[in-house]
C-alpha cells in the first residue's frame, strides 16, 4: 500500500497545482429566498445537459462559465422549489429568487458518478431530507431522525445486549446493517468496531456507528434506495446514505432537555454551530455537540422467578416465596435504554481557487461516548458473595446488578481536491476512519477469585479502522454523453485487545467474561477497486446509463459488478418512469472473519458461557467450515414519479433483491442427549463452554417490497401561513430461499446451525410494513408538526416449538412538535414523543420460561418495532447569530 499511497499523493499535488484557463462565457448572480430576501448559501446552479455547475458562496453569490450561449441554468436548494433560468447573453449580477417548498427538482449527487441530477431526472429513487425536516421528526439522534422520516429505514433502542445496547443496529429495507453503505460528504464512512452478536435485530452484522454523527453538523441527508455496488463498492446492496455536512456562515446555539412520563430517561443536550467566511471563496464550519441520557426501566414484575425456579427445581423461587423476591418483584432488573454521555466536534473547510475551477476541502469529526447498560441481576439464590465485596457493612447480602460500561471513540477525516481540467472534473481525496470500543464490567465479581476478586474489570477492547484513497473523474463528452471513471484503494484493520486476567480466568467475571489472550489479534487487508460508466441522454427525455466496478481483496479474491439504468420523462417533464438492474456484492467484514469471544447467555434452558470461534481458527477449520467468501446480489428496481401540481408530487418504486451466500452467525450448537461424545461436544468440553457459534456463508434470501412517497406543500393562506403533508409507505418481505445446510462435521453430526428463532430474526424481526404521515402547519411565527408513524407487526419464532411463536401487532406512534419564533433569532419548541403512550404488545411466554427469561422481560427485545420508553416530554430552544 505504500506505493499506492505515494501515487495518490502525487495525483493530489498535481491536480492542486495545475491551473487551466477556459474560453467560455461567464455568468454571475445572487440567489435569495423569494419571501424573506435572505441569501441562500450553498444553492446549486447547474448548466442543463452538462456536469458544469457551482454553488453560491457565503454571500449567496455565484460565478461560473457556461459552455455556450444561449444556455439554461437549473437552480436548486434543499427545501426550495427549483427554477430554470434561460440565459441569452453573457450576464452578470443576475438576481434569482427561489420559493420555499420541497419538490422533485432538487439536485442530488448520490446515485450517479456523473453529472448531478434533479430527483425527477434520476433513474433511481432518492430521498433528499434537509436538517429542518430531520428536526421536525421530533427525534434527537440522526439514526432516529431518519427512522421517523424514511419508511424503509429501521433503527430502535436495544437492551440487555452487552455493547449492542450502545450502538442500536440500523438498516435499509430490513436487509441488515452490513448491507447499507454510509457516506459523509460522498466519502465512505468507516464501520464500527462492534459485531452485533446478541439476540437482537441485526445479529451477526456490522454497521456504521450512526450515533457518532451529531445532527447539529448536518445540512441534509440523501438516501439512495437502490443497489449501488457497481458505483460505490462493497456493502451498497440495500442502498446508500450520504450525510452532507453544513457549510453555511450562520451561527446557532441549541439547548434541550426531556424526561419520560415515568420520570426516568432524563436527557439534556447542547450544541453550537458557527460558520466563518474567511475570504470570498473560503469557508470554515465548526460544530460542538454534547448529549446525555439516563437509563429507563420497563422490567417485568413476575413476582416469581420462572427462570431459576425451573433451573434449580425450586418451588419457592418459582412461586415467589423467597423473601428477596417478595421485596423485589421485578427481580432486581433494569430493562430499557442505556445511559450515556456523548461529546462531538466536527469541522468542514473548503476554499476555491483558479476562478473557482479548483476547490481544496477538508472535513473531520471526533465523537466520544461513555455508556452504561445492565446485565441480568444476580439474585442471592443464583450467585453468592461470601466475602461481602458487594455488600455494605452491616447489611445482608441481596445480590448485585452487574453493569456493562463502554468507552467508544469514532474518528472520521477527509482531505481532497477538486479541479476542472478543460471539462474533465476531477476529485482526488484521502479518507481516514476509526472506531473503537472498550469494555468495563462493573459491580460484579469473579466467584472463583473470592475473597480477593476485583469488583470492576477491564474486559478488553475492539478497534476497527480504514484508510482509503479515491480518484474520481467525469466529463461531458457532449451535451448527451457523460462518462466517468475512478479508483479506490483501501486498507482495513481489526484489532482485539484482551482484558485483565481476573476478568476471564476460571469462568470469568459474572455477566461477561473478559476477552482472553487467545482472542487477541491485529489483522488487516487491502483492496483495490476500479469503476467506469456512462450516462447517455438519447433525447431530452430519455436517459440510459451503465456502470462497471472491479474489486480485488487481498484475503478472498475479486468481484465484478455491473449496473444498467434508464429513465423516461413525460408530460412536459412532470413525470418520469425509471428502472435499474444491477449486480452487487458484500465482502465479509474483518470482524466476521476474525471475531472470537465467550459470552454469558441463556442457552439450553440455563445461563452459561457460549463461545464464538473465528473463521480461521483450528476449531472451525477442523470442523470442515470453509473460509468466508463474498455475498453476491441481484437487484431490480422499477418505479415512477409524477408532479401532479407544483405543490403535489408522488413517487412509487418496486424493488427485488436476491442475496446469495449470505454470511450468517449460527445459532447455538451444543450438547446432544447421546451417550456418545461427538466431535462438536468434545470441543465444548475442551473449551469449557456449553455451546459454540461461528460465521459461515450458508443462506440465500430474497427481499422485495414497495416504497411510496406522497409530498404536498401547497396550501398557503394569508401572508405567512402554510400547511404541508408527507405520506410515506414501505411494504417489505424477506424470504429464505431453499434450505440452510450445515457444512462439514457439524452437518454430518446432525446439527441445525440456524434454527427457527434465528431465521425469524432475518425475516420478521423488523416491521414488514411501515407508514408515516407528517403534517406541518405554519402560522406566522408559530409552527406545529404532527407525525404519525405506523410500525407493522413483527413475529418472534421459538427455536424449535411453533406453538410458542408470538406475533406482536402493529402500532401507531404519534409525535407532536410545537415551535415558536421570537424576534427572528430565538426559537422555542415543545416536543411530545409518543403522545399517546403506546407500547408494544407484552410477551406471552406460553409456559416457556426462556421466552421472557422467567418474567424479567415485559416487552419484546429479540424482535423490535419502536422500543418501549413510552411518552417523553422535551423542551428546547435555539438562538441564531
Amino acid at each position: 500500500m505504500k506505493l499506492q499511497h505515494l501515487q495518490l499523493l502525487l495525483y493530489f499535488i498535481f491536480f492542486s497545482l495545475c491551473s487551466i484557463q477556459l474560453n467560455a462565457q461567464t455568468i454571475s448572480g445572487t440567489i435569495t429566498d423569494e419571501q424573506s430576501g435572505e441569501v441562500l448559501i450553498g444553492a446549486t446552479i447547474v448548466e442543463r445537459g452538462t456536469t458544469n455547475g457551482t454553488i453560491t458562496d457565503l454571500d449567496g453569490n455565484f460565478r461560473m462559465n457556461v459552455s455556450s450561449i444561449p444556455a439554461t441554468l437549473l437552480v436548486s436548494y434543499t427545501g426550495y422549489t427549483s427554477k430554470e433560468v434561460d440565459i441569452s447573453s453573457a450576464s452578470v449580477n443576475l438576481a434569482i429568487s427561489l420559493k420555499s417548498g420541497m419538490n422533485l427538482d432538487e439536485i442530488v449527487v448520490t446515485g450517479s458518478r456523473g453529472k448531478p441530477r434533479a430527483i425527477i431526472e434520476s433513474p433511481v429513487p432518492i430521498d433528499n431530507i434537509n436538517l429542518s425536516e430531520l428536526q421536525s421528526s421530533g427525534q434527537t439522534s440522526i439514526d432516529q431522525m431518519i427512522n421517523y422520516r424514511v419508511p424503509s429505514y429501521n433503527s430502535s433502542n436495544q437492551t440487555i445486549s452487552d455493547a449492542t445496547a450502545h450502538f442500536d443496529p440500523s438498516e435499509l429495507r430490513n436487509m441488515g446493517p452490513s448491507r447499507t453503505l454510509v457516506l459523509v460528504n460522498g466519502k465512505r464512512k468507516n464501520q464500527s468496531a462492534l459485531v452485533y452478536v446478541n439476540d437482537t435485530p441485526g445479529k451477526g452484522e456490522v454497521g456504521v456507528d450512526m450515533k457518532s454523527i451529531p445532527a447539529s453538523a448536518i445540512e441534509r441527508v440523501e438516501v439512495l434506495r437502490d443497489g449501488a455496488a457497481a458505483q460505490y463498492g462493497s456493502d451498497a446492496v440495500a442502498g446508500v446514505i450520504n450525510i452532507v455536512l453544513k457549510e453555511s456562515t450562520d451561527g446557532q446555539v441549541n439547548v434541550g432537555t426531556g424526561i419520560t412520563t415515568k420520570g426516568d430517561g432524563l436527557m439534556y443536550e447542547a450544541s453550537v454551530y458557527k460558520g466563518f467566511k474567511l475570504n470570498e471563496n473560503t469557508s470554515l464550519s465548526l460544530t460542538a455537540d454534547y448529549y446525555h441520557q439516563d437509563y429507563t426501566d420497563r422490567a417485568g414484575e413476575p413476582g416469581g422467578d420462572g427462570l431459576f425456579g425451573v433451573i434449580f427445581e425450586s418451588d419457592s423461587i418459582l412461586n415467589g416465596l423467597e423473601p428477596w423476591i417478595q421485596d423485589n418483584p421485578d427481580l432486581g432488573m433494569i430493562v430499557g435504554q442505556p445511559e450515556y454521555d456523548k461529546y462531538s466536534i466536527y469541522s468542514n473547510f473548503s476554499t476555491k481557487y483558479s476562478d473557482t475551477k479548483g476547490e481544496f476541502y477538508f472535513n473531520a469529526g471526533y465523537t466520544r461516548r461513555n455508556g452504561k447498560s445492565f446485565a441480568l441481576y444476580r439474585a442471592p439464590y443464583w450467585i453468592t458473595d461470601d466475602a461481602g465485596l458487594l455488600t455494605d457493612d452491616g447489611e445482608d447480602y441481596v445480590g448485585f446488578q452487574p453493569t456493562f460500561e463502554t468507552g467508544i471513540n469514532d474518528v472520521t477525516a477527509t482531505i481532497g481536491n477538486k479541479y476542472n481540467f478543460n471539462g474533465w472534473k476531477t476529485d482526488v481525496s484521502l479518507t481516514y476512519g476509526y472506531n473503537d470500543v472498550d469494555y468495563t464490567i462493573g459491580n460484579t465479581i469473579n466467584p472463583a477469585l473470592l475473597p480477593n476478586s476485583p469488583t470492576e474489570f477491564d474486559a478488553g477492547a475492539y478497534a476497527f479502522g480504514n484508510i482509503l484513497g479515491n480518484i474520481d473523474v467525469s466529463k461531458d463528452i457532449n451535451e448527451k454523453l457523460t462518462v466517468f471513471v475512478g479508483t479506490e484503494a483501501r486498507r482495513e484493520s481489526f484489532k482485539v485487545t484482551a482484558g485483565q486476567e481476573e476478568s476471564y480466568v476460571d469462568g470469568g467475571a459474572q455477566s461477561f467474561p473478559g476477552l482472553q489472550p487467545s482472542n487477541e489479534l491485529d489483522e488487516s487487508r487491502t483492496n483495490i477497486g476500479i469503476y467506469t460508466g456512462a450516462d447517455y441522454d438519447i433525447n431530452e427525455n430519455f436517459l440510459v446509463g451503465g456502470a462497471l466496478r472491479f474489486e480485488n481483496y487481498s484475503d478472498f479474491g475479486s468481484n465484478l459488478s455491473w449496473k444498467l439504468s434508464s429513465r423516461y420523462l413525460f408530460n412536459e417533464r412532470k413525470g418520469a418512469v425509471r428502472a435499474s438492474i444491477s449486480t452487487g456484492f458484500r465482502a465479509p467484514s474483518l470482524h466476521q472473519i476474525y471475531l472470537s469471544n465467550v459470552q454469558t447467555l441463556v442457552s439450553g434452558g440455563t445461563v452459561s458461557n457460549q463461545g464464538t470461534f473465528n473463521n480461521v481458527s483450528d476449531v472451525v477449520r477442523g470442523l470442515g467450515i470453509p473460509a468466508l467468501d463474498a455475498e453476491t446480489s441481484l437487484n431490480l428496481t422499477a418505479g415512477a414519479t409524477y408532479r401532479l401540481t407544483d405543490e403535489l408530487s408522488i413517487t412509487a418504486d418496486y424493488y427485488n433483491i436476491r442475496v446469495d451466500d449470505r454470511v450468517l452467525f449460527t445459532g447455538e450448537i451444543g450438547f446432544i442427549d447421546d451417550d456418545v461424545t461427538s466431535s462438536v461436544e468434545q470441543i465444548l468440553i475442551d473449551n469449557s463452554v456449553t455451546s459454540i457459534k461461528f460465521f459461515v456463508n450458508a443462506m440465500d434470501t430474497r427481499t422485495q417490497g414497495v416504497d411510496v412517497v406522497l409530498n404536498y406543500d401547497g396550501l398557503r393562506f394569508g401572508d405567512d401561513n402554510r400547511l404541508g403533508a408527507v405520506l410515506g409507505i414501505n411494504a417489505n418481505s424477506t424470504k429464505i430461499l431453499g434450505t440452510i445446510t450445515a457444512p462439514g462435521v457439524v452437518g454430518e453430526e446432525g446439527y441445525d446451525i440456524f434454527n427457527r428463532k434465528e431465521q425469524s430474526r432475518v425475516t420478521t424481526a423488523r416491521p414488514n410494513f411501515k407508514a408515516m404521515l407528517g403534517l406541518n402547519l405554519g402560522i406566522k411565527d408559530l409552527n406545529v408538526s404532527l407525525n404519525n408513524t405506523y410500525f407493522g407487526k413483527v413475529t418472534w419464532q421459538h427455536a424449535d416449538t411453533p406453538d410458542f411463536d408470538q406475533t406482536f401487532a402493529g402500532k401507531m406512534v404519534t409525535d407532536l412538535i410545537v415551535g415558536y419564533t421570537f424576534a427572528e433569532k430565538v426559537d422555542v419548541n415543545l416536543t411530545v414523543n409518543n403522545l399517546f403512550n403506546v407500547y408494544p404488545d407484552e410477551i406471552d411466554p406460553k409456559d416457556d420460561f426462556v421466552t421472557d427469561l422467567g418474567g424479567r422481560f415485559r416487552y419484546p427485545w429479540e424482535v423490535n418495532q419502536f422500543g418501549f420508553n413510552g411518552t417523553m416530554l422535551k423542551l428546547g430552544a435555539s438562538f441564531r447569530f
